[in-house]
């Protein structure tokens, strides 16, 4: 009887304790109380479909911030790199007639050239990264402006390459298989976002290149001392921080469906909220890959279920500033119930 009451204990606890049961487990719940709430919260087309579309956009620019993070440094410009990768992108396609993949190359190259100088500037200056991107994000913000404004009088770049519209508004409905069509809720640019978190998910568990920025970021005295070449891993760190970032912009601006200078305004709070909400922590060593998309799914579905009820502005933004602050508590909060586990086993 105590055998059984031990496993089912140590069962909950690392249920618990696991960040990604708890993101899905919350994820369903919240949904269903949508779901139940408000039935128009099931609505494919105008909102299961854009909720999606957003998770896809979004998750990149959390993996961005997960790039930082990973190492223990902050990337507060991630918004306006995923700006100059979309406006880079935009200027190829209007002006110089791009294709889509080239634009798309490109856009990322920029974001990647921006995280490479500034991963630079902090190895160099040995500044903060904190205070180091700021002053990126503001340098990012004036050139951005000052781009659009001189190029088309501040307007967005409209034209629209082959296969965006594809990018923008296809869905698995447009794919069919032996007659057999798949479900138009699942937009298709949640496809090249699964692939990204694929491909990071295996950077950071599989690979050594992984293993040395998490190194990195746990402790960079320890990292240098066992033969780590720490500063070129926070100059690739801040690299792939950019490259997704220019990715993210770029993903926004197809689902927008211009390239405008007010994209990635509104990207640095959501940057954070999925890479902690899946246990990345602040201080580095320690990222949630997988988690990061289960964690931007579920405050994008509660920002959702919100707005579909008809909530304002302004209680949208302080839901957004409590899921923030639950985030940044959350190894608090698993550390405590793993604690009161233990000592129930203990008695």
């Amino acid at each position: 009887m105590n055998s059984a009451s031990e496993k089912l204990g140590a069962r909950l606890a690392h249920i618990a304790t696991d960040q990604r049961a708890i993101l899905a487990v919350l994820v369903i719940a919240v949904f269903l109380a949508f779901a139940i709430r408000t039935p128009s919260f099931l609505n494919g087309q105008f909102v299961i479909f854009p909720l999606l579309r957003d998770t896809a956009v979004i998750t990149i620019v959390g993996l961005a911030q997960l790039a930082t993070l990973s190492i223990g440094h902050l990337n507060l410009a991630v918004g306006r790199m995923a700006a100059v990768g979309a406006m880079v992108a935009g200027f190829t396609y209007e002006r110089l007639g791009f294709g889509l993949t080239a634009g798309l190359i490109l856009g990322i190259a920029s974001g990647a050239l921006l995280g490479a100088l500034t991963g630079y500037i902090i190895v160099k200056s040995q500044v903060n990264a904190f205070i180091v991107t700021l002053a990126m994000d503001f340098a990012l913000l004036g050139l951005v402006t000052f781009t659009y404004i001189s190029i088309t009088d501040a307007a967005a770049f409209t034209v629209k390459p082959d296969g965006m519209d594809t990018i923008r508004q296809g869905s698995l409905a447009d794919i069919c298989l032996l007659g057999w069509c798949g479900p138009s809720v699942v937009p298709l640019i949640l496809f090249p976002a699964l692939l990204v978190v694929a491909i990071m998910g295996f950077v950071y568990h599989q690979t050594r290149f992984g293993r040395e920025l998490l190194a990195t970021g746990g402790n960079v005295r320890a990292a240098r001392l066992s033969g780590i070449p720490v500063n070129a891993r926070i100059i690739q760190a801040h690299t792939l921080s950019g490259a997704l970032s220019g990715l993210g912009g770029i993903f926004l601006a197809y689902v927008n469906g211009s390239f405008s200078a007010a994209i990635g305004n509104e990207l640095l709070l959501p940057s954070f909220l999925g890479p902690l909400l899946a246990g990345t922590l602040l201080t580095g060593g320690v990222v949630g890959v997988f988690g990061t998309m289960i964690g931007t799914l579920l405050w994008l579905i509660i920002r959702q279920g919100l707005l579909v009820e008809g909530i304002g502005l302004e209680t949208l933004n302080i839901a957004l500033g409590v899921i923030l602050l639950l985030a940044l508590s959350a190894d608090k909060i698993r550390t405590s119930i793993t604690g009161l586990f233990r000592r129930r086993k203990v008695a």
